[in-house]
């Protein structure tokens, strides 16, 4: 798993970790049913601007392999969705109050490991005939660092995920 994906496993993972059943949107495995309201975590945009001169922010030196690396980076403002859904027989609309009301709690917390929380957004809870879910949408905005570690030869060996947590 490298690059987006990661972001958006570090995210569900963080609101498990608060206690919130959330998943990847679209995930490689089959769904569960599931007590109570959940959060598909998606990442709605993505937008990058310089964090140095041409992204190069500089060397640094590897003590396991001896060698020098360069550094290059991007500063990085990341839209996720969180929306929330439950299924009647798990609570409904109050379930998803319930969840919301965790969710809001967490993401006025720390946030994640590198992702600095700006802002978050909740719409209204909806009833969906089609899925027979209650569905209410959710967006946060967060702001990181990537970085990408290139050898002396400028083939990049690792990515990174670097931000603040206040």
């Amino acid at each position: 798993m490298a690059g987006l994906d990661e972001i958006r496993s570090r995210m569900a993972a963080f609101l498990a970790e608060q206690g919130l059943e959330a998943v990847t949107a679209w995930p490689e495995v089959r769904r569960s049913r599931r007590n109570g309201a959940a959060i598909a975590v998606s990442l709605r945009s993505c937008e990058g601007g310089p964090a140095g001169f041409q992204d190069y922010l500089g060397e640094r030196y590897n003590q396991d392999t001896g060698r020098w690396e360069e550094l290059y980076g991007r500063r990085v403002k990341l839209t996720f969705g969180l929306d929330l859904y439950a299924a009647q027989r798990s609570g409904g609309a109050a379930a998803i109050d319930r969840a919301l009301d965790t969710l809001s709690a967490a993401l006025n917390g720390p946030g994640p490991d590198g992702l600095h929380i700006l802002e978050f957004s909740a719409g209204e809870t909806e009833f969906q005939e089609d899925s027979e879910l209650y569905h209410c949408p959710v967006e946060a905005v967060c702001q990181a660092r990537l970085y990408a570690v290139a050898d002396e030869g400028g083939a990049f060996l690792d990515f990174e995920i670097r931000g603040e947590r206040l």
